[in-house]
């Protein structure tokens, strides 16, 4: 297990998941407080804490006498809204007792796509780490809407892990970590200790443990772990509920399943275009420039391109792909769809003479790019 890099740690991302916070009867008021007293104890250490909280929709859905979730979205917004201020109350409360202050933040999709946003967002977080106030960080389900959504708090945990350079990732569920099948319905189930790359059964192991009150399964994990291991940062996923269950990560306790982070990192801007960024259209590249963008770390130049999907504005994100529709990267385009469509399969001297002038040379520049490979 990873000891030296925990006990390195100066900055940690926690995300807890609706499973372990909640009851039968609403929020788990003993795992809040025990999570609170880790937490302030941890900050007490001198790391500093940034939580990721689920539990606003399950809290609003007891609190409303629900048996599940609502499927329609107003409904779904609403029992949200009702559940994240008993969630806020609580916390307030919980950390109160150890003389902590918290915050809550609210984040759509919107406000980490805008580079200004997502800055904004990391120069407020270092704020309240200075203040040494705790940043309580949900996604703003009152105002959710498909094209903004962030997904699930894994999702948002492992985005808030790459906005503030995170020295560990947590993710705090209901069973100890990884298994090979689902532990809640085999007793021969074995748990995954240690995850040193994504192979095709890691996926197939974490797709059988779906979640419950919650929108994310152990897959979702999977996939926030694979977004922070390729920026460097390692991530365990633990059970909640344990005794002293931060603590003893922190100090290094065998614990969970550990996810090893890749020693050649992306830098920050390259995990924003590759993690944060929806693609809004495709290029269709030919086999030289697939050649010269993989193995050589070149720019993706209009003669290498064969064709454009959708429409995208200059400075959108859009990913580029092989004829036979491999995916190769992503990465955001100097010049709009209907540009690429008349420059496509030219020389670079030919741009100024078909659009009347040529501000970049690029379709997409390497320092705007990023491959598949490297994710």
């Amino acid at each position: 297990m990873p000891e030296q890099r925990l006990f390195n740690a100066r900055r940690i991302v926690v995300k807890l998941g609706s499973n372990v916070i909640t009851a039968r009867n609403g929020l788990n008021l003993d795992v809040i407080d025990s999570i609170s007293r880790q937490i302030s104890l941890l900050i007490d250490r001198g790391i500093e804490v940034i939580l990721v909280s689920s539990g606003a929709v399950a809290a609003g859905i007891r609190k409303m006498g629900m048996d599940r979730r609502p499927d329609e979205i107003p409904k779904r917004q609403a029992i949200s809204a009702i559940g994240q201020s008993d969630l806020m109350n609580v916390y307030e409360k919980s950390f109160g007792k150890f003389e902590k202050k918290v915050a809550q933040i609210l984040l759509t999709g919107d406000d980490l796509v805008s580079r200004e946003r997502y800055l904004n967002a990391r120069n407020t977080l270092l704020t309240l780490l200075d203040w040494k106030v705790i940043p309580i960080i949900n996604e703003n389900d009152t105002v959710m809407i498909e094209e903004i959504k962030l997904g699930d708090n894994d999702n948002l945990a492992a985005m808030i892990s790459l906005l503030m350079d995170a020295d560990f990732l947590f993710i705090l569920t209901d069973i100890e970590g990884l298994y090979n099948k689902d532990p809640r319905q085999f007793s021969d189930a074995r748990l995954v200790d240690k995850v040193t790359d994504f192979k095709k059964e890691i996926e197939e192991y974490a797709s059988h443990i779906p979640g419950t009150l919650g929108t994310g399964g152990m897959l979702s994990k999977i996939q926030a772990a694979k977004k922070v291991t390729s920026a460097g940062i390692p991530m365990i996923v633990a059970k909640g509920s344990a005794q002293n269950i931060l603590l003893r990560l922190c100090d290094g306790e065998n614990i969970g399943t550990y996810f090893v982070p890749k020693d050649a990192k992306l830098s920050s801007r390259k995990c924003w275009i590759a993690y944060t960024l929806a693609p809004k259209g495709s290029i269709v590249i030919d086999d030289g420039a697939v050649k010269a963008v993989r193995e050589n770390g070149k720019s993706l130049l209009p003669i290498g391109v064969l064709s454009v999907e959708g429409e995208f504005e200059q400075g959108e994100a859009v990913s580029f792909k092989t004829p036979s529709n491999e995916m190769v990267g992503v990465g955001l385009v100097n010049y709009r769809a209907s540009d690429i469509n008349l420059i496509k399969g030219l020389k670079n001297k030919q741009i100024e003479g078909c659009l009347g002038g040529r501000h970049y040379d690029e379709i997409i520049h390497r320092n705007n790019l990023v491959l598949m490979d490297e994710c």
